[in-house]
């Protein structure tokens, strides 16, 4: 069974700094790509980074270019977003999710299982 946990967010003020992580357990070892993607009410949801597991190959919206970073640790199966210089229009509730071969990185229906989210709260 496919599990996503996500973990570590919270409120911060304006150009304050957050770690995210997905915990990922019962992956096969088909599941090639893991992406952040973030919602807020009433919005689609929208890609925010991914990396390709195998060879580390990494995609950002450019909305978050230089100021988030997606990473993992392999031995811990664990993915990160190290999000800095946080604005308040980052505020939303971010998932990780995981998929095959995505038709877009950050394309939110090219993914097959999702976390139940963290929430993320800039304020000015």
């Amino acid at each position: 069974q496919v599990q996503l946990v996500e973990s570590g967010g919270g409120s911060v003020q304006t150009g304050g700094s957050l770690r995210l992580s997905c915990a990922a357990s019962g992956l096969s070892y088909n599941y090639y790509w893991l992406a952040w993607f973030r919602q807020t009410p009433g919005k689609e949801r929208d890609g925010v980074a991914g990396m390709h597991i195998p060879n580390g190959g990494t995609v950002y919206a450019d909305s978050v270019k230089g100021r988030f970073t997606i990473s993992r640790d392999n031995r811990k199966n664990t993915l990160y977003l190290q999000m800095g210089g946080l604005k308040p229009e980052d505020t939303a509730m971010y998932y990780c999710a995981t998929a095959v071969n995505p038709r877009l990185v950050l394309g939110a229906t090219s993914y097959t299982y999702w976390g139940q989210g963290t929430r993320v709260t800039v304020s000015s």
